[in-house]
């Protein structure tokens, strides 16, 4: 699937407005990455409020670089996942347990509740849920430092 031909701006409200290629345009459009975790460059729909697609984004490359930055600043503002990037130290290897993480966006600390809030995504990404709700991730679990890893190893 190619990449559609659109152009992107936000109205005065800073909700994006899509022009299609033929002149329609949708207002309040939102992006939606089909892959968020594996190929978060690539694969991404511009959907309406219900859901229907009006443009496809085979990858970001392939967009000027307003568009894109207008893309990746909406995808930013609406997606929450820290990228665990070390782990500090959990409470106890019992659980529930506390984990203390150093993430893309800061050190933190969570509560991990059961063995069933890590998951594996692919062969080497984990996700990991807090007990709000909230998911970490980590995106290759085999390039962390040794101590993450070891942690890692007790609870997979």
């Amino acid at each position: 699937m190619a990449t559609s031909k659109f152009e992107l701006q936000r109205n005065t409200f800073g909700k994006l407005i899509l022009t299609s290629s033929d002149g329609e345009v949708f207002e309040d459009v939102s992006p939606v990455r089909a892959f968020p975790i594996q190929s978060p460059l690539m694969s991404i729909s511009m959907v309406m409020g219900d859901g229907r697609e009006v443009a496809w984004i085979d990858q970001l490359s392939d967009l000027s670089d307003t568009t894109r930055t207008l893309v990746l600043e909406e995808l930013e503002g609406r997606e929450f996942m820290p990228e665990i990037q070390q782990i500090l130290d959990v409470s106890s290897f019992a659980l529930p347990c506390t984990w203390t993480v150093r993430t893309d966006r800061g050190d933190t600390a969570f509560v991990l509740k059961g063995d069933e809030d890590i998951r594996r995504i692919g062969s080497t990404s984990l996700l990991i849920t807090d007990n709000h709700g909230i998911q970490f991730l980590i995106r290759d679990m085999f390039s962390v430092d040794k101590l993450s890893r070891k942690i890692l190893d007790r609870f997979l």
